[in-house]
């Protein structure tokens, strides 16, 4: 199902979602209200709604805590027009199982789709640090075993780029990496750069920092 309070996006989303044979649109909604009125007649595996809708209508954090409270087989994947880190931490403690923003292209929103649908958690590159201050709540153990598989799905780490950051992980130089793989040494920089920025980091520290909260990637 579909939340939105403009109707063109909805629109526009429906019809591109209707040339995907493996998703079917089973509702189309402007307010919360109707929706939870719909889900209430007929479940969907994932509500795709948007975080802000109008100001008389329930805020994203309250839908979202209802929507977990009343529907939880249902998966709220979220889309933000802009976002803190603390919004996605408390939008994640709520019960979303994705975070997705609109400057994404529709190829991202299908793939957060299946993702959400199958039970992982969905993160747009720029949402996953927000996950440093999450703390302990329901599910989140679950979410946390995901993060890896998000990663590599929503980070779009290319398999060198893995194979990188693991070894650089490991203690190995950048040298040293060059050697084993038979690389130059400003390849192996190339690449571990390109993995820091599509993980939104910019430092070692903040890698490391990272990782041992949530394991290397995968």
């Amino acid at each position: 199902m579909l939340l939105d309070d403009h109707e063109m996006v909805r629109q526009g989303i429906e019809l591109s979602l209707s040339k995907e044979s493996d998703i079917e649109v089973i509702g189309s909604f402007a307010t919360a209200r109707d929706l939870l009125e719909a889900l209430s007649r007929r479940l969907a595996d994932v509500v795709v709604m948007d975080f802000a809708l109008a100001p008389s209508d329930l805020d994203g954090l309250s839908l979202i805590k209802a929507l977990h409270r009343r529907f939880s087989s249902c998966r709220p994947l979220v889309v933000f027009s802009h976002c803190t880190p603390a919004t996605v931490s408390l939008s994640l403690k709520a019960g979303c199982w994705g975070i997705l923003g609109k400057t994404q292209n529709l190829a991202d929103l299908f793939t957060a789709i299946r993702t959400v649908a199958q039970g992982r958690l969905y993160l747009q590159p720029s949402s996953v640090l927000a996950l440093q201050d999450l703390h302990a709540g329901r599910d989140v153990a679950n979410k946390q075993a995901d993060l890896a598989s998000a990663l590599q799905l929503s980070s779009g780490l290319t398999p060198k780029e893995q194979e990188v950051l693991r070894c650089f992980l490991d203690g190995m130089s950048v040298n040293s990496i060059a050697a084993k793989f038979s690389r130059s040494a400003s390849t192996i920089s190339t690449q571990k750069q390109s993995a820091y920025r599509k993980l939104g980091i910019s430092s070692d520290s903040e890698l490391f920092k990272f990782t041992q909260q949530f394991g290397k990637p995968a």
